[in-house]
């Protein structure tokens, strides 16, 4: 073999480990890779308590219910499943209900989701596109190119 043979088998060699051990961590990370679950997503999931999660969605109207001090309880809904949210903190300035969330923190035992980060969107145009596709896949899409209108399907005077 050539001295230029022999390189271009050794090059070759390395892009094919390379391409290996780049498969491997994506497969070992395939659960994490996701931005965040919806509520459908892990109730379809079957998440484990005390599994790291994030989980987003729009914060269901009337479920903002405030505890002593910075406690905080919420629904955080794709309009299929609902999960109800604990956190302890300051919440972002511009959360409130109705709007796009995401929160990150541990699924417990009793099925509340206890977060130790909450997101909220930052104007009144903008939704993350993870909420906008887990919306859309859900039928629940009011955005652009939806089939039906806000007040068809939530009635006059209501804002999801």
């Amino acid at each position: 073999m050539t001295r230029k043979q022999r390189r271009a088998s050794l090059i070759g060699a390395g892009l094919v480990i390379l391409g290996l051990a780049a498969a491997l961590v994506l497969t070992a990370l395939q659960d994490n890779i996701v931005f965040f679950y919806s509520p459908s997503d892990i109730a379809e999931r079957g998440a484990e308590p005390g599994e790291r999660l994030r989980l987003g969605g729009l914060v269901a109207e009337d479920s903002v219910v405030r505890g002593e001090g910075t406690d905080v309880r919420f629904d955080v809904t794709d309009f299929a499943e609902t999960i109800t949210v604990a956190y302890e903190g300051q919440l972002p300035d511009l959360f409130r209900e109705g709007q796009g969330v995401v929160t990150e923190g541990v699924l417990r035992p009793d099925g509340i989701f206890a977060a130790d980060t909450v997101l909220a969107k930052h104007d009144e145009n903008y939704m993350p596109p993870e909420v906008s596709d887990a919306l859309k896949r859900s039928g629940n899409w009011q955005g652009e190119g939806a089939t039906k209108s806000h007040a068809e399907t939530y009635g006059e005077g209501s804002y999801p």
